[in-house]
This record gives C-alpha cells, sequence and structure tokens, in this order.
C-alpha cells in the first residue's frame, strides 16, 4: 500500500487551516465538556426537588456521568477536522471513526442506564430499602449488557466494511448448541429470574416443599439452600423446586387449628350434647383464637368424635402450640367434671381350648397342644 495515498491530501492543506482545525476542536471540547457539566448540575437540582421527577432525573444523572472524556476529546477533534478539506481515504476513516465514537459513548450510556433502572427495579420490590442485590439483578444486567456490547461490536464491524452475516449465523448455530448442552442449567437460571421476580418466597422465609420444612438461607443461581427443622442443610435444584406446591408460613396471617376430641361410646346423649357448649368457652376464653365450631363428628362403636375448629390470630407454631395445649387441658378437665371418660372402648379376648380326639397322635415336629387349635373371639362390653 503506497502511504503517499494518505499523506498527499494533508501535504496540500494549508497551516492557517490547520490552526483553524485546532481552534475548533479546543473550542468544541470546551462547550462539549461545559455542557455535560451544566446538564448534570441541573439534574442533580431537579432530583432533590419533587419525587415525581426524582426517578427520571437520577437516572439521567447517573447515566451522563458515565460521559467518557476521551470520547468527548475524539468528537471534538472529529469537529475541527469538518473545517479540513480532506481526501477521499481520509474522509472515509473520519467517517468510521464518528460512527466508533459516538457508538461508543452510546453504548457506555445505554451500560450505566441498564444498571441503575435494573438496580431500582428490583429495590422497588425487596423487603428492605438496603438489600442487596438479588441474583436475578446480577443476572439480567449481566444478559442484558453482554447483548448490547455484542451488538455494538457487530455494529462496528459492519460499519468498517467487514460482512457480519456469517458471524451472525455463527454465533446463532453456537448459541442454540450450548442451550441445548445446558438446558438444565439455563432451566435453574430461569428459575432463578422467575423466584426473583415473582417472589414466591425470599430469604428468611420458613416454607414447606417437597416433604420437608425449614428456613431458606440462600437462592443462588442453580439452586437454593434451606436449613431444615432437624438442623441440616437441603440443597435443591430452582427448577425442581417450583415444580412442587409450597407453602410459605412466614406470610400467614393467621392458623387455622382443627382437631378431634374422642369420647368413650357409653357416653350418654345428654352428656355428649353439653360438650360443644363446654368446649366453646373454652376456646373464646384463650386470648388471640377466633372460635370457628365444634360439632360432633361421628358415633361409632370404638368412640364419639367431636370436630374442634378454631383460628389463632398470631401464626407462630409456638403461640399455636401454646393455645391447643391448653385447650386441651382444659377439655380434660370438663370432661372430668362431666363425668366423660376419653378411654377407648375395652376389649375382651376369650381363649379357648379345643379337645383333642384321644386316637389323634401329633406328628413328630408338632408343637406342643396347647399352642394349636386356638379359636379367638372379641366380646364388646355390653
Amino acid at each position: 500500500m503506497d502511504m503517499r495515498t494518505f499523506t498527499s491530501p494533508l501535504a496540500g492543506i494549508d497551516p492557517g487551516n490547520w490552526l483553524l482545525a485546532a481552534g475548533v476542536a479546543v473550542g468544541s471540547y470546551v462547550i462539549l465538556h461545559g455542557a455535560v457539566v451544566l446538564f448534570r448540575r441541573h439534574l442533580a437540582k431537579l432530583s432533590e426537588q419533587g419525587r415525581a421527577d426524582r426517578p427520571a432525573a437520577e437516572l439521567l444523572k447517573a447515566t451522563l456521568a458515565r460521559t467518557s472524556k476521551l470520547a468527548l476529546m475524539i468528537t471534538a477533534l472529529l469537529l475541527g477536522l469538518t473545517v479540513l478539506d480532506l481526501g477521499a481515504p481520509w474522509s472515509e476513516r473520519v467517517r468510521h471513526l464518528w460512527f466508533i465514537t459516538l457508538g461508543a459513548q452510546l453504548a457506555l450510556y445505554l451500560d450505566r442506564a441498564l444498571s441503575v433502572g435494573a438496580q431500582r427495579y428490583f429495590r422497588s420490590r425487596a423487603s428492605a430499602p438496603d438489600a442487596p442485590a438479588t441474583v436475578a439483578n446480577t443476572l439480567m444486567v449481566w444478559v442484558l449488557k453482554t447483548v448490547l456490547w455484542v451488538v455494538f461490536f457487530l455494529a462496528v464491524l459492519s460499519n468498517v466494511g467487514i460482512d457480519v452475516s456469517t458471524l451472525v449465523a455463527s454465533l446463532g448455530i453456537g448459541g442454540i448448541a450450548v442451550a441445548l448442552a445446558v438446558q438444565n442449567v439455563l432451566g435453574d437460571l430461569f428459575a432463578s429470574l422467575s423466584i426473583a421476580v415473582d417472589k414466591p418466597f425470599e430469604v428468611g422465609d420458613s416454607i414447606s416443599v417437597a416433604g420437608f420444612s425449614g428456613n431458606v438461607e440462600h437462592v443462588g443461581l442453580k439452586t437454593t439452600r434451606i436449613r431444615s427443622d432437624s438442623g441440616e442443610q437441603i440443597v435443591i435444584a430452582n427448577a425442581e423446586l417450583l415444580k412442587n406446591t409450597l407453602r410459605n408460613f412466614k406470610r400467614m396471617s393467621t392458623r387455622r387449628v382443627q382437631f378431634l376430641l374422642r369420647a368413650n361410646p357409653s357416653t350418654t346423649r345428654a352428656q355428649a350434647a353439653q360438650v360443644p357448649g363446654l368446649l366453646r368457652a373454652i376456646i373464646e376464653r384463650q386470648e388471640g383464637v377466633r372460635y370457628d365450631r365444634v360439632h360432633l363428628k361421628s358415633v361409632t362403636q370404638e368412640a364419639l368424635e367431636f370436630d374442634v375448629v378454631f383460628h389463632v390470630l398470631d401464626p407462630s407454631y409456638g403461640r399455636y402450640m401454646d393455645i391447643q395445649q391448653a385447650i386441651l387441658l382444659d377439655a380434660m378437665e370438663a370432661f372430668e367434671e362431666l363425668g366423660v371418660s376419653t378411654v377407648g372402648a375395652s376389649r375382651h379376648v376369650l381363649i379357648e381350648r379345643v379337645a383333642r380326639p384321644d386316637n389323634a397322635r401329633p406328628a413328630a415336629s408338632a408343637k406342643p397342644a396347647a399352642l394349636h387349635n386356638v379359636v379367638l373371639t372379641r366380646k364388646q362390653p355390653s
């Protein structure tokens, strides 16, 4: 390549034009830099005034903070070169440089806007204002930034005259191959994103899923760690976690309690009729409890079953157990005063030995006669 093709157009430019171009470049830099500083100060004042304008003002202020001084210098230099009469090779290079400089600065602005916007979005849905960045926040920002810079890189290659259609096709095929190879991992990644956005549970919640229960300790990109009630740590894949029905006990507002009280079947009708009223009075005496119902559910040969239902207004498990214990103890005392027994129906087992004929002889390997020919019958008390 002959270097004179590039240097000959520059040699014919008058020194006065060079000085003019330098002056335009310096003046352009001062104006651009001053405009950015003034605009950032105006946005800082605007963000402190009202809540309505604050989100947009903060986003613009954070975005402008990513203004590159190098990009301003190159832009000012290119503005200075516009006053010169450059030849075809240089004008073409200057056009490419314009695209790269402005594209890179725009990509920097979008990069910062994605970070700040995603951070504000997830912070507005967090349980605490100072909560750390979630996995979904990190994952979403990383994916969006990767797409942004890949698009910018391809646009630059296309602008300088490189055919990127083959590269785009290769990236598409490679992306499909990678997605098929790591589809389980990607499933867990998207499940993690779904957990962060939909929030079926958060770190610190007490949950029950897939036959075990415990407190959530960590939600990662692929797995969730749960400290079970028995003490061990359970690690379960995010995708597998979302496939099961999950119970979040921390978000309970009240706890519904239902159990059966059994009385002896010998209880008379008059005694059984008094039991629901006594149990209702016992339940209503408890603090923080809302009575629902008490009914005689069934009468069998084994027992009389009373169905007891009430609501504990405090969802904590310890409070629920204290209240149920108090209700059961008071119910036992009321049953004793009423003369109702909670002991189940008694059973009598009769064992009869069948006489063996004299001419029947047991085999050599037979057991003793006392252990054979036993008939068991059960007799209910009258």
